[in-house]
């Protein structure tokens, strides 16, 4: 199993929606290196819920990866702000993953948290100017942040 950390902005999708939805598709990420990470979560892989873009960001929950290699279908909708003219049907370019709910924590922990507890080559999250929305954590760091919970 690998551990991974997917930021979503609460007001465009947070912890509770997933909560409600139980399961969702995690779609519009438009970044090859986050893409490419996403092509190589597998099914049972647990992943930080991180909400970002808010006034104290940070972890708060905990997801689970049921559902690799979904054609990301927010590219092939033109009304969609995610679309891609340059995607094909037969070769998508935008790949994206299912997850489902595992847990919301009872706290969350901050980035500030996170940068007093994590150098940026344990968790890049922590990384100065990092903006990738998908990205791996190390199993030690991993086994560390389930602790804080």
């Amino acid at each position: 199993m690998n551990y991974w950390l997917m930021k979503s902005e609460p007001d465009v999708y947070s912890i509770a929606d997933l909560k409600g939805d139980r399961t969702s598709i995690w779609d519009g990420v438009r970044n090859y290196q986050a893409r490419n990470f996403m092509r190589e979560m597998s099914r049972g892989d647990l992943v930080f819920f991180y909400h970002s873009n808010t006034k104290v960001p940070g972890i708060v929950g905990l997801v689970r990866v049921v559902e690799t290699g979904i054609a990301d279908p927010t590219q092939f909708d033109m009304n969609s702000e995610y679309y891609d003219a340059k995607s094909p049907l037969n070769a998508p370019r935008w790949q994206t993953v299912k997850v489902e709910f595992v847990e919301e924590f009872a706290k969350l922990i901050s980035l500030d948290e996170l940068k007093q507890k994590f150098s940026a080559d344990e968790i890049l999250v922590v990384r100065k100017g990092n903006r990738l929305s998908v990205m791996p954590v190390s199993e030690g760091a991993a086994e560390k942040i389930l602790k804080m919970r």
